[in-house]
């Protein structure tokens, strides 16, 4: 039996056979157990009755969400077990067995200092398509825009040290973009991911989620999206301008030049603004002259390809333009991340 380890449960509306006979197996080998009713409606009064009698129960007056569930239990278990090593979130729909849920107790337990993630393969046969589809692309974006190489980004099985676990109160977010957010809070602090292989599990094409693939995706990838809409028309303002400049002389290597300076200028003193106050959410000294060091940069880079390239391939300048500017952007967002407005 272990004692030095806590599992949170939060759950909203849950199957309450699969939930009883998940409980049943769990309470043999943990000890504590705690459990987050996050607002589930009243015909589970009865069922959270039961259970109250055996876990305690932290319950919600009505759905926050699970990020606001998580947080709750993790105060919740930091004030009432002072002796606790490890604390283990897992889902109550049945995805975990209780031999994972192990494995990621006995990992954080080895390496306090990391974040534990047990991980799913989602190459397997009976993983529903929501889900396969809906971890990759998360994983893909968090791969070019984060740089994180995490291979579950909504895996519910989670174990931490009490250090972490308090730190982790602190993250945004209310619902299911609470588990994108943890993975950012990590990047930005440099708290160690280690990621533990578990069972793929998914009972009847995971119909007891009550993910929403529309309106918890927009929460997920909100970070992405608003640097995306941000970047997106300070490019337009760019092109617009710089075809304007251009159009006051002929096409030459020295007006391409022009135009190209001038635009980013004012395309740039735009863009900064709005990622610093939007995006990114970091503005000072230090960071307004890293911008503006990467924007002269890329500027001559940007003019002497375009340049070059109109000299050799007598291609109208503005279309050039947007497509070195295109390649461009991807990189100017990760030097952004990584070193201008890294918090």
């Amino acid at each position: 039996m272990i004692k030095d380890a806590v599992v949170l449960l939060p759950c909203y509306n849950p199957d309450e056979k699969i939930m009883s006979a998940f409980l049943k197996v769990l309470s043999k080998t943990f000890k504590n157990i705690v459990i987050v009713n996050d607002g589930c409606s009243k015909i589970h009064d009865d069922f959270f009755k039961k259970l109250e009698k055996k876990y305690p129960i932290f319950k919600h007056y009505q759905n926050f969400g699970k990020g606001r569930g998580i947080k709750n239990g993790l105060n919740y278990i930091l004030n009432q077990y002072p002796d606790c090593k490890v604390i283990i979130t897992a889902d109550c729909d049945g995805q975990h067995t209780v031999e994972d849920i192990k494995k990621c107790y006995k990992a954080s337990l080895k390496h306090q200092d990391s974040y534990v993630l047990g991980y799913r393969d989602f190459d397997s046969k009976n993983v529903p398509f929501k889900s396969k589809y809906g971890n990759k692309i998360t994983r893909n974006i968090l791969k070019i825009f984060v740089g994180l190489n995490v291979r579950d980004t909504q895996t519910g099985l989670r174990a931490m040290s009490r250090n972490i676990a308090s730190k982790m109160m602190m993250v945004n977010g209310e619902r299911y973009e609470y588990e994108t957010n943890t993975l950012l809070f990590c990047k930005n602090e440099d708290i160690p991911l280690l990621e533990v292989p578990i069972k793929t599990i998914y009972i009847e094409e995971n119909r007891t989620s009550h993910f929403n693939p529309i309106k918890d995706s927009i929460l997920i990838y909100k970070l992405f999206i608003k640097y995306i809409l941000c970047s997106l028309s300070s490019f337009v303002v760019d092109i617009v301008l710089f075809t304007l400049f251009l159009n006051i002389h002929f096409f030459t290597k020295e007006s391409i030049f022009i135009a190209t300076i001038l635009a980013r200028i004012f395309s740039s003193l735009y863009n900064y603004f709005v990622n610093a106050k939007l995006v990114f959410k970091k503005m000072n000294r230090t960071s307004l002259f890293k911008y503006f060091a990467l924007v002269i940069v890329q500027m001559f880079i940007s003019a002497f390809v375009v340049a070059k390239m109109h000299s050799v391939l007598l291609i109208n300048p503005t279309v050039l333009k947007v497509l070195v500017d295109s390649v461009i952007f991807v990189i100017n967002f990760i030097i952004q991340r990584e070193f201008i407005f890294k918090k």
